[in-house]
């Protein structure tokens, strides 16, 4: 999945010249939190609704009016992203970065906008979430050959898989979370069990008393 996937078009930006009145009536009337700022047609910065607060409160050493222009209060430069970026590269840059936003630039031009919501939706999407289906989790030896076993044993009984997502554990384990197209979540992870692989979840169906 690419930024380009995931990202808003086209963008509402506003000029660096704009007063910061007008940046809070679109930030009020849009729900906005990000704000492109251009200056004749160029990406300069970024306005987001936190360097307007403080821009204009007793706590920015020079605190601005809503007449000055968005200019003093914005970010610059502004970090950017390319529409065929992997959306996890945008996303650990924005995490390690602690930025809410990325605008995205196609050469010279503005072309989109990706935010921590976008990467949320991005989420879902390679979860398997937004489709109807099954979750399973399996506790995979790190090693060659155990996710392919695992698949396998799937393939044989016809599941059609949504997704796959795996996480390092410690002591040599993966965690691999699959979707799965099928509402024989449970009958499959004890299916799995007896053949020696450990289920994290659907947990074993309690005995009856």
């Amino acid at each position: 999945m690419f930024v380009s996937d995931m990202m808003r078009s086209p963008v509402t930006v506003i000029p660096a010249g704009a007063p910061l009145g007008e940046a809070h009536a679109i930030f009020q009337a849009r729900g906005f939190r990000h704000l492109p700022v251009v200056d004749q047609g160029r990406l300069v910065g970024v306005l987001t609704d936190r360097d307007l607060r403080f821009a204009m409160s007793t706590l920015c050493p020079t605190p601005r009016t809503a007449g000055d222009p968005v200019s003093l209060a914005m970010s610059s430069p502004a970090l950017t992203a390319d529409p065929l970026d992997p959306v996890e590269d945008a996303a650990r840059i924005m995490r390690e970065r602690k930025i809410g936003c990325l605008p995205v630039v196609d050469g010279t031009e503005l072309v989109g906008i990706l935010t921590g919501m976008d990467l949320l939706d991005a989420l879902m999407k390679l979860t398997g979430v937004t489709r109807p289906s099954s979750r399973l989790e399996v506790a995979l030896a790190d090693r060659p050959g155990e996710l392919a076993r695992l698949t396998a044993f799937l393939a044989e009984r016809h599941v059609n898989i949504h997704s796959i997502l795996t996480c390092p554990a410690p002591d040599g384990i993966v965690r691999t979370v699959l979707r799965l197209d099928s509402s024989q979540a449970r009958p499959l992870a004890e299916a799995l069990r007896v053949v020696g692989f450990q289920i994290l979840w659907p947990p074993p169906k309690p005995w009856p008393h």
